[in-house]
């Protein structure tokens, strides 16, 4: 069954992702705390509230990890967590009790109800010149529908999460711009996008044997904007049996929406795996896979590809895939310049669903704000029979380990948007597609670039393909290779075919050049037994 897209039904199908896996994100780990003052500061207008910053949280964390654990489920009535998606979907915040609606201000804050997946409430505070105070949960706020829920719902139970609106696509209405519900998930967009994929504060031991751990955001302090403000800034407390964090989100809503991430773990006990800036996404099918099965739409997804930026100027596309088995990738660097989990392909009639308007899925993109060392971006693709979940999860994991009693310090900002000629500045993939050419043992491959500069060269000109098994001769061998100008759309096309050697994966790599000047990103697929 293909699932209603909207944007208050989403979040919870990472929460469908975690049942899949057994494997969570992981957040951003960057520098020691010896490093903390390298990490710039987000220039925002100040606010005039009382004194509160990411040091307040900061301290709250702190002590919060020297003691044990607390589980909060048990908060939430059984009978709401029994309640049905469409019962839940049923339940809507008052838009009219919305938080600083009287006040005129340029954002607006409205609540998520307890219920379904989301089994645990969260502390909202409001930050203004007058102090620090809780936001009371009351079911007045909410409609609750064709259900019988409102006068069985406790009078306290709290809050499930919110979202921000902002008046970011016309000045006379407010639209949603950042959603934080379900664990430590939260999404945001910019202006004329649908929501799409999913991004996490923090996550632990993702893909590992041993299981993986949620941390959550427990409680948060929304900071009152002035009148003319164009960001908002949003405080948050993690928790988890691991680890605590504290921080900070600022939120600048626009054509592209960025979201400046700044936060300090401190950890009870040893971590195997730390992720960082975790994305997680849903990829059923695309043009590069082989079908065996029915759906009228071309194409279905919310992502089509990781792009990766080297601090050796390097830009590596690879496109994402629905493997018959769970696939974990590594991309090793020092420093990456940034990360992100790509929609590339915006054109309706390769998706044909006028419902989804996957088209309009926002891309995300990772760029840190101070060193963060080695490590690898981490792909995990895990196999999915519908678009029902989000099977696709990318993050930073540093090889520093993550030991008990230590402090990290994460800082980058996020990027929302649609397309980016600076991402990257030279030409690109915009297809990939194989077969078997024909052969039960040689894959064919076409893939197609394209960018100004390309388009621009002529039909006549010479353009070299530097394809190579990176996984080794031994793995596989390359058996010819073609270039060519699409004389329809400007593009160029390498065609190749490549024969495997033994039951092992195969590793490609391939860009175009032209007199040893590189005219493409490459691009990066894996071949799986």
């Amino acid at each position: 069954m293909t699932p209603t897209r909207t944007p208050t039904a989403r979040p919870g199908r990472g929460r469908l992702l975690a049942r899949c896996l057994t494997a969570v994100l992981v957040f951003l780990l960057a520098a020691a705390t010896s490093e903390a003052k390298k990490t710039p500061t987000p220039k925002v207008k100040p606010t005039p509230t009382v004194a509160f910053s990411l040091a307040t949280v900061m301290n709250k964390a702190n002590q919060l990890a020297k003691s044990p654990f607390q589980e909060p489920r048990g908060q939430v009535p059984e009978w709401l967590l029994k309640a049905s998606y469409d019962q839940w979907r049923d339940i809507r915040f008052r838009p009219d009790r919305s938080l600083w609606r009287d006040k005129k201000l340029p954002f607006e804050v409205q609540f998520f109800h307890p219920g379904l997946f989301y089994d645990r409430v969260v502390t909202i505070n409001v930050v203004d010149a007058q102090g620090i105070r809780p936001h009371p949960f009351s079911p007045s706020n909410f409609d609750y529908g064709r259900t019988d829920f409102a006068s069985r719902v406790p009078q306290n139970l709290g809050y499930a999460g919110f979202r921000v609106h902002a008046p970011i696509k016309t000045a006379q209405y407010y639209d949603e711009v950042i959603v934080f519900l379900g664990a430590s998930y939260f999404r945001a967009l910019g202006k004329n996008q649908v929501f799409g994929l999913s991004a996490r504060g923090l996550a632990v031991d993702t893909a590992l044997p041993s299981g993986e751990e949620f941390p959550y955001f427990r409680e948060f302090w929304l900071v009152t904007p002035e009148a003319d403000a164009k960001s908002l800034t949003i405080y948050a407390l993690l928790d988890s049996p691991s680890l605590t964090g504290a921080y900070r989100f600022v939120v600048t809503p626009g054509e592209t929406t960025a979201v400046d991430v700044d936060a300090q773990l401190f950890l009870r006990r040893d971590v195997k795996k730390l992720g960082i800036a975790p994305l997680t996404s849903m990829f059923f099918h695309g043009e590069n896979t082989n079908r065996f099965f029915d759906d009228f739409r071309p194409e279905t997804h919310d992502s089509d590809g990781l792009l990766l930026s080297l601090s050796n100027g390097e830009w590596l596309w690879r496109p994402l895939d629905n493997p018959t088995a769970l696939h974990v990738s590594a991309f090793q660097m020092v420093n990456p310049r940034g990360f992100g989990l790509l929609q590339r392909d915006r054109d309706f009639d390769h998706h044909q669903d006028i419902e989804t308007r996957a088209e309009l899925r926002p891309s995300v993109w990772i760029a840190p704000r101070n060193d963060w060392g080695a490590g690898h971006v981490e792909l995990v693709e895990i196999p999915t029979k519908g678009d029902a979940n989000d099977n696709i999860v990318a993050f930073w994991v540093p090889d520093r380990p993550a030991r008990a009693t230590e402090m990290f310090v994460i800082s980058y900002t996020m990027s929302w948007y649609d397309e980016d000629a600076a991402r990257p500045p030279a030409g690109r993939v915009v297809g990939t597609r194989r077969d078997m050419a024909g052969t039960e043992d040689v894959h064919r491959f076409v893939v197609d670039f394209a960018g100004k500069q390309l388009a621009e060269l002529p039909a006549e000109e010479v353009l070299r393909a530097v394809v190579n098994v990176a996984s080794g001769p031994e793995s596989g061998e390359i058996l010819e290779q073609v270039v060519t100008k699409n004389p329809v759309n400007q593009s160029w096309r390498l065609t190749f075919r490549v024969r495997p050697k033994g039951n092992q994966p195969v590793e490609l790599r391939a860009f175009l050049d032209k007199a040893d000047q590189t005219l493409t990103e490459t691009w990066s697929y894996v071949i799986l037994p």
